[in-house]
């Protein structure tokens, strides 16, 4: 077939195009060139042609593309649905001087109400001069967005992008289709009673404050985004009053649910203020929780749409969604507000990346050899070129490329700074492939002047994004290895790579910058080495009878039944009413950490007012099933996480409290909890320290001490291993602790949060070994790692588990959470929300499959059987080939550096 002839033929085979003017007969209306130019050439057109006669009839040209991302687009927002699979047939060609052969790609952008924007590829060909090719692909999103913008894209600057014919199609009506306007406008399935208000206020009500039905209001300025009515509060006198509605009897547990709603504010003096939609949920046994669903920034010029979810845990007595947030005496108004049962996301797909040239740096001109040539000054500073910096790589890029050629010695240097973020910059936009991680790392150093310690920082600055790719803290005139990384998960249109950070007036020096994707699959191998000598024993069961029967040739068969390294989760009180979230912790996790419910906000949230209930909840199900318990945490340091009657204290009442503290929480747990945070993040908090002394944190640990002996005492902090923080580097953080040791807090545990980004195995190995020298044992404490798509997020939290695994020094990993609508982090989770294990939650179990150890063979003449295997518990079947009879037995292999000689009398 002919291209309009194919294209005709998927019209009429399929449902109506998505495209608007398809084939461009009405020229480029409901077309819009993206930062280019752009006509249609057609026979009649007036338009000069210098086109290969083999390209007859009518088509678009794009022209004066500056960017690969520049293209032609079109707006379908209004024509498609979120849960719906929709076909993509494009026919495409280019024209440019000096290229044959360009890749053209079609893409989906997707704009989100909170601005943040995210691209789906859909399909790419090669096009060549003379001929059109088709482009072919399928698209799918899971939750409608604000818009959504299809697009041409691809080809280099300069090269002309040619389109005959576009169609997008949707073949087979999804079963889900929650497009918003389907979503607020098909009443089957609404959780929401008289959503839009076309019943006036029936079945809503103010939940402290009034509540009026409008036509419009501000003298006729403001009017309903949709329909004929919106509802507005009245007299609020408190952040939580607003406009609720009772839900009980019409939600299910473990079922989740999608929210949307229209909203803005009107008030004299708030102009802005953020939106939340909230849900109160009473349970049987009268216990109140509220639980977050949806915020958005509103504002009194327009409307904003809020959008969420939530999952209740069990079948409650009482349920009441509400809308609150802004101040007191601004309204809150409401023009629509819809729940239903949320879709389930379709099954997710790696993202598609061109081939890694893993190690490739990714910087130009990195070894100044061509002095300035490919940098820019950003800002009005002055950039030169030196002599004199480090030959070598940094130790932590050294350890992911290996032996490299030396660097040239050459610097730059960037004088004449006005402004901290003043430095050496370079455009590597079409050098950053999506989804990729890379890491970054450099030699720094400053120049003389600087009257305190300087941060300096590899940023970049992706469209109007700051990215942080990596920060160090220097207080000399020394060079310093600086290291981090980033991935960048939706297109941009600018990326600039920039270093900064040192005072007006200090010099900044940098050399040898290497930004480079990274190659996880050569550190696993690597780690997969390591973890065998560290976590495994060469293991000789001895076999002995009571008679005197022979053993040789016996068939044996061993099964190892846990791993005895600590994998635990963070759960929290309102999870354990649901037995699939239950099963799923307690088959997978002997470790556990209380999320809230051990805090001091929690336990006390009013002075004298004690809620001990949830941890016990909690307790007695760990308990139960002989899982084991970090407590965290006894006091935090940073005031924010501290609640108002305890800022309110003087020193002296604040001193009491703390003790009373110490003595009600560990006494009343006293051998319940293997570790304590004492004083949690202390490299980022001064509350108590500020106000009771420098000595307040080291008596907290010997109070702690005296109280419950038989608990390990750590410190706890985040960013410590990831280059990004300097506030908490490895070196400021053993600086940290041995000041704690000298005045003689028994520190007996080093905690490592690990709320990581696109983590890098050096990186982290790196900060590992550098604590390591303490001899305490680390924990990661609260690991999650985050991505949009399951498959990159699962490679993170790879990443993690096997350094961690294979690092000696490491004792426990505790992950924090990992059930979907749980977690304090978005796109962290293991488990979807309504139960289905994800691409992440799969690769954790194959990691917790692979290290346990299964073999079998046969006894040997001495009656003994060898074996490598991890530490933990065995079950080992013996079964006798002349009488087919199984005896089993059981043992455990603890760690140790000598074969483990076990003897087991059958």
């Amino acid at each position: 077939m002919k291209p309009n002839e194919e294209l005709n033929d998927t019209i009429s085979r399929s449902a109506t195009n998505v495209i608007l003017n398809h084939d461009f007969s009405g020229g480029l209306h409901s077309w819009s060139p993206n930062g280019c130019d752009g006509f249609v050439v057609s026979s009649d057109s007036g338009y000069p042609q210098v086109i290969p006669a083999s390209l007859n009839g009518r088509f678009a040209k794009v022209t004066n593309r500056n960017e690969c991302w520049q293209g032609l687009e079109q707006d379908i927002t209004n024509r498609v649905s979120a849960g719906s699979t929709y076909t993509v047939c494009a026919w495409v060609g280019i024209l440019g001087s000096g290229q044959a052969v360009a890749d053209v790609q079609a893409t989906l952008k997707l704009e989100y109400q909170d601005s943040s924007v995210s691209y789906l590829p859909i399909g790419r060909t090669s096009a060549s001069i003379g001929c059109f090719e088709k482009i072919e692909g399928t698209f799918c999103v899971s939750t409608m967005p604000h818009r959504v913008i299809f697009y041409l894209e691809g080809p280099p600057p300069g090269v002309d992008i040619l389109v005959k014919s576009v169609v997008v199609s949707c073949p087979v009506s999804s079963q889900y289709d929650t497009q918003r306007k389907s979503f607020l406008f098909d009443d089957d399935g609404d959780i929401v009673q008289n959503p839009r208000f076309d019943g006036g206020l029936n079945n809503w009500s103010g939940r402290g404050c009034n509540i009026v039905l409008n036509e419009s209001t501000a003298g006729g300025k403001i009017l309903p985004q949709t329909g004929k009515y919106f509802a507005s509060t009245a007299n609020r006198t408190q952040n939580w009053n607003g406009i609720q509605q009772e839900i009980t009897s019409r939600v299910q547990q473990k079922l989740a649910y999608e929210v949307f709603a229209t909203v803005r504010i009107f008030g004299k003096n708030v102009s802005s203020a953020d939106v939340r939609a909230t849900l109160w949920v009473q349970t049987a046994d009268l216990r109140e929780q509220y639980i977050g669903v949806a915020s958005v920034q509103a504002t009194d010029k327009d409307w904003a749409q809020l959008h969420g979810k939530f999952l209740l845990n069990s079948s409650p007595s009482r349920a009441v969604i509400y809308l609150e947030g802004p101040p007191p005496g601004t309204d809150i108004l409401l023009n629509n507000l819809v729940v239903k049962h949320a879709p389930k996301a379709p099954p997710a797909s790696r993202p598609a990346t061109q081939i890694a040239l893993f190690g490739f740096n990714i910087v130009a001109n990195s070894n100044l050899a061509k002095g300035t040539n490919g940098w820019f000054p950003l800002g009005n500073c002055t950039l030169g070129i030196g002599n004199g910096s480090p030959h070598i790589l940094p130790p932590m890029a050294q350890d992911s490329l290996g032996p490299q050629e030396p660097l040239s010695g050459y610097y730059i240097l960037a004088t004449n700074r006005t402004q901290t973020w003043m430095g050496p910059a370079q455009t590597i936009t079409e050098r950053v492939q999506l989804f990729l991680t890379y890491q970054v790392s450099a030699w720094v150093r400053i120049g003389t002047g600087a009257t305190r310690p300087q941060g300096v920082n590899v940023a970049l600055g992706v469209d109007s994004q700051w990215v942080n790719g990596g920060q160090v803290e220097i207080n000399d005139d020394e060079w310093h290895e600086i290291g981090g990384s980033f991935r960048i998960e939706k297109h941009a249109a600018k990326i600039i790579v920039y270093v900064q950070g040192p005072d007006p007036g200090v010099d900044l020096i940098v050399a040898g910058l290497q930004i480079f994707p990274v190659d996880r699959s050569a550190r696993f191998k690597h780690l997969k080495k390591q973890t065998e000598k560290i976590r495994q024993r060469d293991v000789i069961l001895k076999f002995t009878t009571s008679d005197s029967c022979t053993l040789f040739g016996t068939f044996v068969k061993i099964r190892q039944t846990q791993n005895s390294f600590p994998f635990g989760s963070c759960v929290n009180r309102t999870n354990i009413d649901n037995e699939d979230f239950v099963n799923f912790f307690v088959k997978n996790f002997n470790w556990a950490v209380f999320g809230n419910e051990l805090k001091w906000y929690w336990t006390e949230p009013n002075k004298g007012s004690f809620n001990y209930k949830d941890a016990d909840d909690l307790l007695n199900l760990c308990s139960s099933q002989n899982i084991q318990l970090r407590g965290h945490c006894i006091l935090w340091e940073v005031e924010t996480s501290v609640q108002p009657w305890i800022r309110a204290l003087s020193r002296n009442d604040l001193m009491t409290a703390v003790q009373n503290r110490l003595t009600g929480l560990l006494t009343r747990y006293k051998g319940k909890f293997k570790h304590h945070d004492v004083n949690n993040e202390m490299l980022h908090g001064s509350f108590y320290q500020d106000r009771l002394g420098k000595d307040i944190r080291a008596n907290m640990f010997k109070i702690a001490h005296l109280l419950d002996p038989s608990a390990t005492l750590f410190v706890n902090d985040y960013h410590v291993e990831d280059g990004c923080d300097s506030h908490s580097s490895p070196e400021k953080y053993i600086q940290h602790i041995l000041n704690l040791q000298e005045q003689g807090a028994p520190v007996g545990g080093i905690g490592i949060q690990g709320h990581i980004d696109h983590p890098v195995g050096p990186i982290v190995c790196s900060a590992l070994n550098k604590l390591g020298i303490l001899g305490l044992p680390i924990w990661f404490t609260e690991l999650d790692v985050s991505s949009t798509n399951e498959y990159v997020r699962a490679d993170d939290l790879e990443v993690m588990l096997r350094e961690a695994f294979a690092h000696p020094a490491v004792e426990g990993v505790m992950l924090w959470g990992f059930w979907e609508l749980f977690m304090s982090r978005d796109n962290g989770h293991l488990v979807n929300a309504e139960g289905d294990v994800n691409e992440a939650g799969k690769r954790y179990l194959v990691l917790k499959e692979e290290w346990l150890s299964k073999c079998h063979g046969l006894i040997d003449g001495q009656g003994h059987f060898e074996f490598r295997g991890f530490h933990g518990s065995y079950e080992v079947e013996i079964v006798s080939l002349s009488q087919g009879e199984k005896v089993t037995k059981t043992f455990v292999v603890d760690p140790g550096e000598d074969p483990l000689v076990i003897t087991l009398n059958l």
